[in-house]
């Protein structure tokens, strides 16, 4: 299996080339720029599958494909799972959210394999997809969570809550007023009903509210640590795969 990732961030390229060592699957080339992979296809046969980020340095990838004819199974990389859901369920194209799930990963090259086999063809359209991207599908959004307090139901509005994050395989809820809800639902579910324009998951612990930043401090290794108004139980740090991410988010 030949396979090439294109990735401008190099660490994560890295982290992605060493998983897929460990699902025997070697990547042959890392390619990290628009511009360096138009030169790159146009002087080398293509590969049987890429690993593909859609937010390059220098542009979106699809800006590669046209120029240059893909033939190539793509499994996308992408944080943006809010375009992620609708564009590649109409494309039939596996997608990984970043950060990478070591399971989800494998799922993902397991797909692809079983593809492989039975040589089954995948039909990309990269305008369909960019489309997408630029006027994503209007879809309704969770307004309001209800919580169970004692022996009663409590009504909670989205834009009340501050952050949302996980603890001791439990999911909560913390409010502008300073409490803390445990939730029926986890964050991964969550991920459909959060208005991304609002919440953006900044780690695998916690998704956060826009309008409730209060400071985003650099942290160690290139991160962020993000100050919320009220909720103060533990450091709210932006994983470094996604502090690119959450940059062109806060704009």
């Amino acid at each position: 299996m030949n396979v090439i990732i294109i990735e401008d961030e190099k660490p994560a390229a890295r982290r992605l080339s060493r998983l897929l060592a460990e699902l025997d699957v070697t990547v042959s080339t890392m390619l990290h720029s628009v511009e360096e992979s138009i030169i790159w296809f146009n002087e080398n046969k293509h590969p049987d599958l890429i690993f593909l980020d859609i937010q390059l340095s220098d542009g979106l990838s699809f800006e590669i494909f046209d120029q240059v004819e893909v033939k190539s199974a793509i499994i996308f990389t992408t944080a943006y799972d809010e375009y992620a859901l609708q564009a590649f369920k109409l494309n039939s194209i596996d997608y990984l959210l970043k950060p990478l799930d070591d399971e989800e990963l494998e799922v993902a090259v397991k797909k692809y394999r079983d593809m492989a086999s039975s040589k089954t063809q995948l039909s990309v359209d990269f305008e369909d997809i960019k489309r997408l991207l630029v006027n994503p599908i209007e879809r309704e959004y969770k307004k309001r969570f209800t919580v169970k307090v004692g022996q009663h139901i409590k009504i909670i509005n989205a834009d009340e809550i501050e952050c949302f994050y996980s603890e001791n395989k439990g999911t909560y809820a913390a409010t502008s007023d300073g409490r803390n809800y445990l939730l029926d639902i986890s964050l991964e579910n969550l991920e459909s009903e959060l208005e991304p324009k609002n919440f953006f998951r900044v780690s695998r612990k916690f998704y956060v509210n826009v309008n409730f930043i209060k400071d985003i401090v650099s942290y160690t290794n290139s991160r962020l640590k993000i100050v919320l108004n009220k909720y103060s139980e533990s450091e709210i740090i932006v994983s470094r795969e996604k502090v690119k991410d959450f940059k062109l988010w806060l704009e």
